[in-house]
């Protein structure tokens, strides 16, 4: 295997975040149409770490909340029943116009009609993680974590996050923790901050363990030549996307693992789903095959956090992005963010196809 973990620590993973809520409407109704919401709480890290928290791996998440919110409770008891350890400092919310933690506002779609997301992030309280309110020294070189997962979210919110995720990193790197990089770009993030930002962005990859994007990621953060487009077929795609994932390789030579999900959409509740992984010189490929789709958000990351629980398990390489097809296409089966696998041989089923009652 290729990436030895750190021995003896108090934490398989961390993932620093931006916590929220998300409001959806009844039976993939329409935002505008509707008036009955469910709220979900939800962070692009955290739903990563929830498949190695609901399978017995020990987890935390650094964040920050606003003091004496209803809304920060609701956060912190869904971590809680997410078998995740937190800490951040309590912020005071100011005024009616001061922080609160973020709305996500999106319907699943249905059929021929796509689904719709709203962020409304203003006076989000996650913008303000700082490196001060945490000792690092101790959580990676006293507690010790095995991996961290950052996120292109996190690492672009603010001026203060993208300090954040950088100091982050290289505490890390100096405790022999793991780091794993989901670019995660967002245009609306980026704008005036370009420069800025790829100097982060290329800092915190150099010296990752494992990158995750697609090709627009790759393209837009490093300016690195994705595949071509409209490949014939899917074995043409493939070679499409491996070019890139060489070409990513090259720019950033101390990751060992490249990774990116394979999607088409056939409708709202049918999608080809597939993965490809570089592992040392080792390629895994999973062609796209169908899956049914209850809500899409989150099987991403779902691919993600199974990709890295395999890691995290010391499993043969060709294990992470299967498990990681299987937890991302099991994210999509819960109106939640994130997977709740009750154990590995549900993800495995999955896998292999066998949807058949369990007795």
């Amino acid at each position: 295997m290729s990436i030895q973990l750190k021995e003896n620590c108090k934490y398989a993973m961390l993932v620093p975040t931006s916590m929220g809520v998300r409001l959806t409407p009844e039976n993939g109704q329409p935002v505008h149409s509707s008036d009955s919401f469910a709220l979900y709480t939800t962070s692009a890290e955290t739903n990563v770490a929830s498949i190695s928290s609901y399978l017995g791996l020990p987890v935390k998440v650094l964040t920050t909340f606003v003091k004496e919110s209803p809304i920060a409770q609701i956060i912190k008891n869904n971590l809680a029943s997410r078998h995740m350890d937190y800490e951040g400092p309590e912020v005071e919310q100011g005024d009616p116009w001061g922080y609160r933690h973020q709305f996500n506002i999106a319907d699943s779609g249905y059929g021929s009609r796509g689904p719709r997301v709203h962020n409304d992030r203003a006076g989000e309280v996650g913008r303000t993680l700082n490196a001060k309110n945490f000792d690092l020294e101790q959580i990676f070189g006293e507690e010790g974590v095995q991996i961290v997962h950052l996120s292109g979210l996190i690492a672009a919110l603010s001026p203060e996050t993208s300090a954040f995720c950088l100091e982050i990193a290289r505490v890390a790197k100096k405790h022999g923790t793991r780091i794993s990089f989901d670019l995660n770009f967002r245009a609306s993030f980026w704008v005036g901050r370009e420069k800025e930002l790829r100097e982060n962005f290329t800092e915190i990859a150099s010296v990752s363990d494992i990158l995750i994007g697609n090709e627009e990621d790759f393209q837009l953060c490093f300016g690195i030549k994705g595949p071509e487009a409209g490949g014939k077929d899917i074995d043409s795609e493939i070679e499409g996307f491996k070019g890139l994932i060489n070409r990513v390789k090259e720019t950033f030579p101390n990751a060992s693992v490249f990774a990116t999900t394979l999607r088409q959409v056939i409708s709202v509740n049918e999608h080809l789903w597939g993965a490809i992984m570089l592992e040392g010189d080792n390629w895994q490929v999973i062609k796209p095959r169908s899956i049914t789709i209850l809500d899409r958000i989150g099987g991403g990351d779902g691919f993600v956090g199974g990709l890295l629980y395999g890691i995290l398990k010391g499993w043969e390489p060709e294990k992470w992005p299967q498990f990681g097809w299987a937890t991302g296409a099991m994210a999509t089966t819960f109106l939640t963010d994130y997977a709740q696998p009750a154990d590995e041989e549900m993800v495995w089923s999955i896998w292999a196809g066998n949807a058949r009652v369990k007795r």
